[in-house]
């Protein structure tokens, strides 16, 4: 039998026979690969909306990808839907210690979700959706929210696009300034707070400089 040389640490072993080892995911493994840094900024995002989110019963990932990150949120999350199939099937297959996560197909472009959530949240989705199509993705996640509900909207600023990999600006064809996506998010929520983000770390500094940008909603319009 297999024993590390401190037996405490014998429980690892024990846990890795019984559940196997965790594998990261799709786009979380090819992070890994090419740039394993930038998984301490995914994080970071996700530690921040489960502080945010904590305590509240029903809430909803749009566009959760592989959802590895959303395994932080966990205690909280009831869905996470993405509108391409290969990652919903990738994430039932590898979070199936998950018990209390749904993995399904939404396209949140073609309609609000079946019930209604006290909480959504959406990171990295924004800046994929053009500016024809922003109202229709926004007001199907309202109609998905309970009137007292929250909504975060997570994105790569406009500023930060200069520094942005070939690959990502094929995609991003919607990213904004904080004072742009506060003025979005405005039209549905009386009050929005705009967080900056650099690297791992989230703060309340001159926006021009962050990479990255958090808009927090609470208290809908009608």
């Amino acid at each position: 039998m297999i024993s590390t040389k401190e037996k405490q640490y014998n429980e690892l072993i024990d846990d890795d026979n019984l559940q196997g080892s965790v594998q990261l995911g799709l786009t979380t493994s090819h992070t890994y690969r090419n740039n394993p840094r930038r998984l301490t900024f995914l994080l970071s995002r996700y530690k921040f909306i489960s502080k945010l989110f904590d305590g509240l019963n029903n809430v909803l990932e749009v566009g959760c990808g592989d959802a590895f990150g959303s395994t932080l949120v966990a205690n909280c999350v009831k869905k996470c839907t993405d509108f391409d199939p290969i990652f919903i099937d990738n994430a039932k297959y590898l979070r199936k210690e998950a018990s209390n996560r749904e993995f399904k197909v939404h396209d949140i472009l073609l309609s609000k979700t079946d019930e209604s959530f006290d909480g959504i949240y959406s990171l990295d989705v924004l800046e994929h959706i053009s500016k024809n199509e922003e109202s229709i993705y926004m007001k199907n996640i309202l109609q998905s929210l309970l009137p007292n509900g929250i909504v975060a909207i997570g994105m790569p600023t406009l500023e930060s696009q200069k520094y942005a990999s070939k690959q990502s600006k094929i995609g991003h064809i919607n990213c904004k300034s904080s004072e742009e996506l506060k003025q979005f998010c405005s039209k549905y929520f009386h009050n929005v707070f705009v967080f900056s983000m650099n690297d791992e770390v989230i703060h309340t500094g001159f926006y021009p400089m962050s990479h990255y940008i958090i808009a927090l909603c609470v208290n809908k319009k009608t």
